[in-house]
């Protein structure tokens, strides 16, 4: 039998592809190991996951409510959409179940990230104008 060091893998079931533009959306390291957990885990037609937040800690090495926090981000910058679940135990009794996620198209984060820039270049630009003209009117005051 002949070694081989590299066990021959299906690309379309070992690997996920994670988009470049998520590097331009300034997002934290933790935010970015949550997202790309999420999209490992996605059904690839649905765009669908349900992992809990303990599993998710499990993967990516955090805790739960580190998990979250990441998440809250990511739902922030529409790149995820959550929905809560339900689970009916033995019992007959409803508890609620793990978060269904949505992968959002990338395409909707980055014109949300876009609009945000141009409004804070707006803002800056009107600070400045106003400094401007606030310094004009030192200025007039100053001579006078």
């Amino acid at each position: 039998m002949k070694y081989k060091p590299w066990p021959k893998r299906d690309p379309i079931k070992n690997y996920f592809q994670l988009p470049n533009e998520i590097f331009l959306l300034g997002l934290s390291p933790g935010a970015l190991a949550v997202y790309s957990y999420l999209l490992c885990c996605e059904n690839r037609k649905t765009y669908r996951c349900w992992p809990s937040y303990k599993t998710i800690g499990r993967a990516v090495r955090m805790s739960a409510n580190t998990v979250r926090k990441y998440v809250c981000e990511l739902e922030e910058r529409q790149l995820i959409s959550t929905e809560s679940t339900t689970v009916t135990t033995r019992d007959g009794l409803k508890r609620n179940g793990n978060l269904l996620y949505t992968i959002r198209p990338i395409q909707l984060a980055l014109d949300r990230f876009y609009e945000q820039q141009l409004t804070q270049m707006d803002v800056a630009a009107e600070r400045q104008r106003v400094a401007k003209a606030l310094a004009l009117r030192g200025n007039k005051c100053d001579s006078a």
